[in-house]
């Protein structure tokens, strides 16, 4: 099939899956093409200068596709202009609770009429999390069809084994609000171990820190299902999150590995501190995560449902 995929960018949260869902598409024999689109480096301007690039663009190509997919919502407008039997919208997360709580209640209104839009547009909707499924469900009678993002266990071959670093924490993601950076920083002194931040790094230097750190700890304030949760479970590294969007979905606490609710300093603290003194709980939770992560969330277990997503 040929299939054309937009998205902002091809790296971190969702347009890191679109690149990793492109990679193994081609390996089965699909013609899949990334969109380059580029956009204004202003914080307001971004997804409107992407929308506008990215129209101009899809008039230039008069290319006919089997399937488009665009990769968030901005995505899709774009989408609307290129020639395509099939429509296919991802989301991440509520995307207009995410806007009205980075932005404002007008900018989040905005967003919604902007979500009904890129919704009509659609032939498929896809989600990674069943707490969005469920929550677009209920909240504007819309279906998604649940399509979880994979962990490509075989990349993991490229990182080198390395010696734990004692008690190092390790923090992953965007260096934003929304993601929780600064209540880790501001509890950093509290904590009986080194505080390592991963913002934009390569991604085989960023799982060489985390394979060895002691502890992932994921902070945010809102969420889908961060990816890296998922490589911290195929390494065995204890993971530490906030009971946010769809993480509930993939930690049972206790089991797992440790929720706690989000913006409390003081439970971070404790549940921190406590698992660098116990071994036993590491290892009790590092290796239920581990055989969870392969039996729910591999290519093999996910690749079928990514081809019927195009065939179908």
């Amino acid at each position: 099939m040929k299939i054309l995929y937009i998205s902002p960018r091809y790296e971190g949260g969702i347009g890191g899956h679109a690149k990793r869902v492109a990679e193994k598409l081609r390996e089965y024999g699909h013609d899949v093409t990334l969109m380059e689109i580029p956009h204004l480096p202003i914080k307001n301007l971004k997804n409107p200068s992407f929308i506008i690039f990215g129209i101009l663009k899809s008039f230039l190509n008069r290319e006919k596709y089997d399937a488009v997919h665009a990769w968030n919502i901005p995505s899709a407008f774009i989408m609307k202009y290129i020639n395509s039997n099939k429509k296919i919208l991802s989301v991440h997360g509520m995307y207009s609770e995410q806007v009205e709580t980075l932005h404002s209640k007008s900018i989040g209104n905005l967003a919604k009429k902007a979500e009904i839009n890129a919704f009509k547009i659609s032939d498929k909707l896809t989600t990674d999390s069943k707490s969005v499924q469920k929550n677009y469900n209920k909240k504007m009678n819309t279906n998604f069809i649940y399509l979880p993002a994979p962990l490509d266990v075989r990349k993991f071959t490229k990182i080198p084994k390395l010696e734990k670093n004692k008690n190092q924490i390790v923090y992953i993601g965007r260096d934003s609000f929304e993601k929780g950076i600064d209540i880790l920083k501001n509890i950093e002194s509290k904590i009986n171990g080194k505080v390592i931040y991963c913002t934009n790094l390569p991604w085989e230097k960023t799982m060489s820190i985390l394979q060895s750190s002691t502890i992932l700890v994921v902070p945010s304030r809102m969420e889908s299902i961060p990816q890296v949760i998922k490589e911290a479970f195929y390494l065995k590294i204890p993971v530490i999150a906030t009971n946010v969007g769809g993480i509930p979905e993939i930690i049972e606490n206790k089991k797992t590995g440790i929720l706690i609710p989000p913006e409390n300093s003081n439970k971070m603290i404790e549940e921190i501190n406590n698992l660098l003194k116990n071994s036993s709980l590491i290892n009790e939770f590092t290796q239920n995560a581990f055989n969870f992560i392969n039996e729910n969330f591999t290519w093999d277990v996910l690749i079928d449902k990514y081809i019927e997503l195009y065939e179908k």
